[in-house]
């Protein structure tokens, strides 16, 4: 496996090996011991999560608070999305910073999103199924977000804005000067 630094504090990519043949690839997307060895963390997945998305559907920017807050491993097993992560952590040098990631079937980057980070992501593939794994259980009272338009993030999602597709839910996320003012 395969890891590299992102300009995050704390958030980085990892690539499994992949061995492909005449049938197709074989790889293995997760293992423990190997993963708190590259890494130099000791954590205990506890949640798995899959969603399927048609184009233009973006997710986020998500987070949950306290002490539910999760870190996350994410990854695309079909089609491609960007992956967009931003630091919301206020004692982090890279604290209001963004980063952003092409992830799909055919690099098989995965990308570790550490505790205290918002998370999103958009479909730039007719299909995507995207699976994470947390360290912490959902809990919805501690559900928070980012507006994806946030002008002081000012993202690009690679994709025209009036074709994103959105809950409505995301279209009322805060500002991150609402957030931290």
């Amino acid at each position: 496996m395969k890891f590299e630094k992102t300009p995050l504090k704390d958030c980085f990519i990892l690539t499994p090996e992949v061995y492909p043949d005449h049938r197709g690839i074989f790889l293995e997307s997760y293992h423990k011991k190997k993963f708190n060895e590259i890494t130099g963390l000791n954590l205990e997945f506890v949640q798995d999560n899959q969603s399927v998305s048609k184009k233009g559907v973006l997710r986020g920017l998500h987070f949950q608070s306290g002490e539910f807050a999760q870190a996350k491993l994410v990854r695309v097993i079909y089609g491609e999305v960007l992956d967009v992560v931003v630091d919301l952590r206020p004692d982090s040098p890279t604290f209001k910073e963004s980063y952003n990631i092409i992830l799909s079937d055919q690099n098989q980057h995965q990308l570790y999103i550490p505790q205290g980070f918002a998370h999103g992501f958009i479909t730039l593939s007719e299909t995507s199924v995207f699976s994470y794994k947390c360290d912490r259980f959902y809990y919805p009272g501690s559900e928070s977000g980012v507006i994806y338009n946030d002008p002081d993030l000012a993202i690009d999602w690679k994709f025209p804005e009036d074709e994103l597709i959105l809950s409505e839910k995301d279209t009322k996320l805060p500002t991150l000067k609402e957030l931290f003012p």
